[in-house]
Parts: structure tokens; sequence; C-alpha cells
């Protein structure tokens, strides 16, 4: 496709999450460094528990895993009174360092990333991206992904919007109005979290899921290819209902998958269907 040629007569932007969308297939990193932060203070957490909350900004995920009443138990039990905000800050501060060490080792293209990112750009349609993962984060991430084709033509971090993050709009809006994109109804969010959902359909734009991914199933490529049908179909379609309550408008395997639902969009559009 040469770069003024488009097939999207419609589409203006498509905003992206990153881990478990873009990159990390199974979004192992951020699911890791939870356990492993929470570890160093003697608090035991299971991969399953770090995947609750994930979508939301850091902060705002640590703060929602010590409301969980069997971790906020283990906090007094383990220092003999209720967790406290300080406390949320103290489990970030242990969080950063381990987060921004290790993200350049979950941060592999997932398959066919690279593909759809180049089709939108060949297209004219703007690429944006937002995550739960603070600035510094993103600064050690975003360069690695460039290298490996991953460009996107703006991003917002977790933590730098005053508002908050999601399930907020506001992350998306700020793309937006960085892009200077004229219509929100022409903008579609793409993400693997159920707050990412949320956050494009509070933002106006047409959400799609990643059922198999990211976080809903939560496993590395190579263990989601190792699993016979009948499982992979029972986690799909767990993922997927949750996805879709969430009120996602389509819901994918992965990336790969997203270019006939651009087009659907784009068609849909054109005869004046909103989100």
């Amino acid at each position: 496709m040469q770069p003024n040629e488009s097939r999207f007569k419609q589409l203006q932007a498509v905003i992206f999450d990153w881990s478990g969308t873009l990159v990390d297939f199974g979004s192992l990193a951020p699911t890791q460094i939870f356990v492993d932060a929470f570890a160093s203070f003697d608090i035991p957490l299971s991969l399953e528990q770090a995947r609750g909350p994930m979508g939301l900004s850091k902060k705002a995920h640590i703060r929602q895993l010590l409301a969980q009443p069997e971790i906020g138990a283990q906090w007094q039990i383990r220092f003999g009174r209720a967790w406290e905000e300080a406390d949320v800050s103290a489990l970030y501060e242990r969080f950063m360092p381990m987060q921004i060490e290790k993200v350049g080792d979950y941060c592999a293209p997932i398959e066919g990333a690279a593909d759809v990112l180049a089709l939108l750009h060949g297209a004219g349609v703007k690429v944006g991206g937002c995550t739960g993962y603070p600035r510094e984060v993103l600064d050690v991430l975003l360069p690695l992904a460039a290298a490996q084709g991953l460009e996107a033509d703006h991003v917002v971090a977790g933590d730098e919007l005053a508002a908050g993050g999601r399930p907020g709009p506001w992350m998306a809006l700020a793309n937006v109005l960085a892009l200077r994109i004229g219509r929100v109804s022409a903008c579609i969010k793409v993400d693997d979290t159920v707050p990412g959902i949320e956050e494009g359909r509070n933002a106006g734009m047409w959400s799609v899921g990643l059922s198999v991914s990211g976080n809903e199933v939560g496993l590395s490529a190579s263990a989601w290819q190792a699993l016979d049908a009948s499982r992979q179909t029972g986690l799909r379609a767990a993922a997927e209902k949750r996805l879709y309550g969430a009120g996602a408008h389509f819901v994918i395997d992965t990336v790969a998958d997203l270019p006939g639902v651009l087009a659907e969009i784009d068609r849909r559009l054109a005869i004046g269907e909103r989100p």
C-alpha cells in the first residue's frame, strides 16, 4: 500500500494498550512484578490475584490489591495493623525499579502487531497508545518496541494525567487531543483488560477486546499453543464473556485479527453507525 492510499474512509485513529495487546503475549511482565514486589514485604500473592485489577494505573492497582480482604488480612498479620496509603506508596516505590529492570525482557511484539501498525500508518490512520505503565517504564519500553517495528504517533502513560487513569476516559481522550482527531466516534480503543475496554466506552469510542493474548487468559504464546483445543475453547469463551460484559463491541484473539474488524467498523461508520 502506498503511504497516501487509504483503505479506510472513516477511521481516524486507533488507540492501543501495550502489554498483552502489542507486546508481551500473556501480559506477564506487570503480573510477575506485582508478585515480586509484594513478596519483598513478605506478603504472598498468586499470579491470579495479581492479575485481578490489571489495566489500572500501577499505584491504583496496588491499592486495589491491598483492598482485597484476603490480602488486607495478610498485611494485618504481618505488620500488626491495617494497610495505609503510605504502604501503597512504599509498595509502588519497590515495584518501580523492578518493573524498569524487567520490562525489556517482556517487550517482544505479539505476532502480527507490527503488520497492523504498518497498515494503519500506510492508510493515514493515526496510531495512539495508552497504558497502565508509568512514564519511567515507557521510556524504556518504547525505544525497544520501535526497534521491532512498533511505533505510535502518541502514547500516554498511566501516571501523567491529573484526572487519573482507567476506567476513566482521560488517557484515550488525551490521545484524541494530541493527535488532533476530529471525531471521537471515528476512533477505536484496543485493549486486553476490562478497565481498558471501559476506558474506550467511556471515551465514546469503539472498543475491541483481545481475549487470548492478554490478561484475561494470562498465558505465554507457547503455553497457550501447548493447550488442547477444548481447553483453549474454554479459556477463550471465559475471556470473551468478561470483555463483552465490559462493553466491547468486538472481541478477537489477538491484534493479528484486527484488520477485519477495522474494515467492519469503517463500513458501519460509513452508513451512520456510532459506538
